[in-house]
């Protein structure tokens, strides 16, 4: 019996030990296929999933993110944090498709493919011979192909992106380059490299096309340690620093330890050290509390790229006719003078074009009288100087660059004017630049935001002649042909018949139009009216207004505004905004409306008739010396509210001004504000609620929907008020630049951020 129960306790202990060992042999291999990636795996680019290949402590993962609608990226990121932050990518310059596979084949390759290009290796991992046993996300962020004895063939940590982790160390010659900008992860403008002696910063191809690459940091521009082969060191305590590829003998510090230990102190998950699409080098933490978020180390490469990057070629920083500052964030904000326009509001480094006709070069024309020359501190643009003239007033500099029509803008500073031309670049504007001011060319009879390009000077002259020219080589052409000579005759016939019709069309007075009951003007009526278009008022789109005095059978003269639309925009511009002017007030009246008398449309003459508001613009009013009270404030707020609701509500057909701002609100004798200047109106159909049209307004009082290609409606009026309501309550002008903050300089941009800290 004992000897029994022996045996039966042997065989069941024997039994237990095989079942623990199973067990813990079971555990080794669910370990070994959490952490290696065997031969043969594979994943796929699908939308909204979380198949990924996964570091042991979850902290990092490798798959596909997709960044488009139709577009993915193979990437790493970090895992367990919202913003799934990218730290490496494989393909950003060729992303691929819903379906696209990354496999670790049986051969131990890494490999992608998109199915929509058949069996095209998109992008593969360079592992020289075979060997390869298995792949690994490691807990750093680093991914491998390793062999059997856990030696790396290939590691993403040897071919960064844009991103460098703690412990990765970055060997001489290797780069890292920007992504072309915040959601494009192709390379960018930008990229940095360990040389022989020093790390170097420089631009690529992409920003100066044609041109070697400049280097932006260091200044110096002759290596510091020659013949010495360095590495670049991202340590676990979160210093940057270069040192010998031996390791022996540390060098420069570039992000001292000190720097990033005074976030430790509050705790922190995750670091990274990114090369932005703008050209800084920058040193993030995420932090550990509830709240969470990246937040800037102290220091970044340059600290200002703005002042650092003195190239005297190419675009700069910004892009040609834009200039840099650095924000509070201490990343570079790219921006355009007034009166210009970015290219492309979703990738501003393109740069800035101007959105009126350039000046004219024909002494005739005196064209320089149409221009103003506007002025913004602290801003320089040091390279790219076409004349230089020394010992000058400021009002010299001025009239120096206003009658020179090739001078686009010029800079004043200790008695010396820089003068520049198209396109000017390399723009930097910063407290340091003091004692230097920016004066710039405007046009002064359009202002608003009307093409997307320069025009080229106009060139009436050449213009004719060259008509001239193609109707003698046209004339040559039949004259010479003596069967053609009847056609000839027949075409001469009808040229002289349209011309003839055409001169009885423009000497016929009076063109009325249809269905406007308003008084019919004739322009020499006009002419006496404003002796002579004698007095100027003001310069509004596409025309010139004009004071006026029309004689009534009564003793009581009325008093007029006479806007006469300019002969140079008649053809196109004037003519459309003549009718539109007509047709959108002519049928209104409202107290908050400028009333319009008459009109006269005799030839080529197209002229508007106001009622006269003697106390100018709500801009003279609210900019002037003096500041309005606060209770005239509200009233003329409320003024112009309820005129636009009349034009939105309260029309047969509602009507979208598409121009609101200051200087088209005109105060009458009791100081009552009334809309005016409705050049840019919109007229919607009944029963339309949206339109589509092309851009329209001033820029800074432009809402956003505008530069998306979408039906607007007459929201974007009420946009307009806002940044308009901005002003009047903070009685300053919506771009100010001689203020003592940065961030204040965009009064919509500082009230966003106040009103995000709480700081209304």
């Amino acid at each position: 019996m004992s000897t029994n129960l022996h045996k039966i306790f042997l065989i069941s202990f024997l039994f237990l030990l095989i079942l623990l060992c199973s067990t813990s042999s079971a555990a080794d291999e669910t370990t070994q296929r959490n952490n290696n990636i065997t031969l043969g795996s594979k994943l796929t680019a699908k939308p909204n999933q979380n198949e990924s290949w996964i570091s042991p402590n979850e902290d990092f993962a490798f798959g596909f993110q997709q960044i488009q609608k139709d577009g993915f990226i193979l990437a790493i990121w970090f895992n367990k944090i919202p913003e799934k932050t990218i730290v490496w990518s494989a393909n950003g310059d060729n992303l691929v498709h819903q379906g696209s596979v990354v496999e670790l084949t049986k051969l131990g390759s890494l490999v992608l493919r998109d199915p929509t290009n058949g069996t095209d290796v998109i992008w593969s991992a360079a592992v020289s011979g075979l060997g390869v046993s298995y792949a690994a996300m490691l807990d750093t962020g680093n991914f491998v192909l390793a062999n059997n004895n856990h030696a790396n063939l290939w590691e993403s940590f040897n071919e960064p992106t844009d991103t460098l982790l703690p412990t990765q160390v970055l060997n001489q010659g290797k780069k890292v380059f920007a992504k072309y900008s915040e959601s494009n992860y192709s390379k960018g403008r930008y990229y940095f490299i360990v040389e022989k002696g020093s790390l170097v910063f420089y631009t690529t191809r992409l920003v100066m096309p044609g041109q070697g690459n400049i280097r932006y940091w260091p200044n110096n521009q002759t290596p510091t340690k020659d013949d010495i082969q360095l590495q670049l060191v991202f340590n676990q305590s979160g210093s940057i620093y270069l040192q010998e590829q031996n390791g022996t003998t540390i060098f420069d510090e570039l992000i001292p330890m000190s720097s990033s230990n005074s976030n430790h102190s509050n705790g922190f998950l995750y670091q990274r050290a990114i090369l932005e699409y703008d050209g800084v080098f920058t040193h993030y933490v995420y932090g550990a509390s509830n709240s969470g978020g990246w937040s800037r180390v102290s220091k970044s490469i340059p600290e200002n790229i703005c002042l650092t990057f003195n190239a005297n070629k190419g675009p700069g920083v910004c892009g040609y006719n834009s200039y840099c500052i650095l924000e509070d964030d201490f990343r570079p904000s790219c921006r355009c003078l007034d009166g210009y326009t970015f290219i492309d509001l979703n990738d501003k480094i393109k740069g800035c074009i101007p959105t009126f006709e350039a000046q004219s070069c024909h002494e005739d024309l005196e064209d320089y009288k149409n221009f103003n020359i506007d002025f913004v501190d602290y801003l320089n643009w040091p390279e790219g100087d076409y004349e230089v003239s020394s010992s000058m007033s400021e009002d010299e500099c001025r009239n120096a660059c206003l009658h020179d029509c090739f001078c686009v803008l010029a800079i004043y500073g200790g008695e010396n004017c820089w003068k520049k031309r198209f396109p000017f670049s390399n723009g930097m504007m910063d407290s340091s630049v003091k004692g230097t001011k920016t004066l710039y060319k405007v046009r002064k009879a359009n202002l608003t935001t009307t093409t997307g390009a320069a025009s080229k000077p106009c060139n009436n002259k050449d213009s004719k002649t060259n008509d001239q020219k193609t109707l003698i080589v046209i004339g040559s052409v039949f004259v010479s042909s003596s069967a053609l000579l009847n056609i000839l005759l027949v075409i001469t016939s009808l040229v002289f018949y349209f011309r003839l019709s055409r001169k009885t069309l423009v000497t016929k007075p009076n063109q009325p139009i249809p269905e406007m009951n308003l008084k019919n003007f004739g322009f020499a009526e006009l002419e006496k009216a404003t002796n002579g278009f004698k007095e100027q008022l003001g310069v509004g789109a596409f025309g010139v207004v004009y004071k006026g005095v029309l004689e009534m059978d009564s003793n009581n003269d009325l008093v007029i505004a006479v806007k006469k639309l300019d002969n140079n925009h008649m053809v196109k511009e004037g003519d459309q905004e003549f009718k539109a002017e007509v047709m959108s007030i002519g049928s209104t009246n409202h107290k908050n409306l400028v009333k319009l008398i008459g009109f006269c449309n005799e030839g080529q003459h197209r002229l508007l008739v106001y009622e006269f508001m003697s106390n100018g613009s709500l801009a003279s009013f609210l900019f002037g010396p003096s500041k309005p009270k606060w209770h005239e404030r509200k009233q003329l707020a409320l003024d112009t509210a309820r005129g636009l609701f009349y034009l939105h509500e309260e029309c047969s057909n509602q009507i979208i001004h598409c121009d609101i701002k200051p200087q088209n609100i005109l105060l009458d004798d009791s100081f009552t504000a009334r809309i005016s200047d409705f050049g840019l109106a919109k007229i919607l159909n009944t029963g339309e609620t949206r339109t589509t049209t092309g851009i329209r307004g001033t820029k800074g009082y432009v809402a956003p929907e505008w530069f998306r290609n979408v039906a607007v409606s007459v929201k974007v009026d009420v946009y307009s008020y806002g940044i308009m309501l901005l002003e009047l309550i903070c009685c300053r002008k919506n771009v100010e630049a001689n203020v003592e903050d940065d961030a204040q300089i965009i009064l919509g941009d500082w009230a966003c951020d106040c009103y995000e800290a709480g700081k209304l």
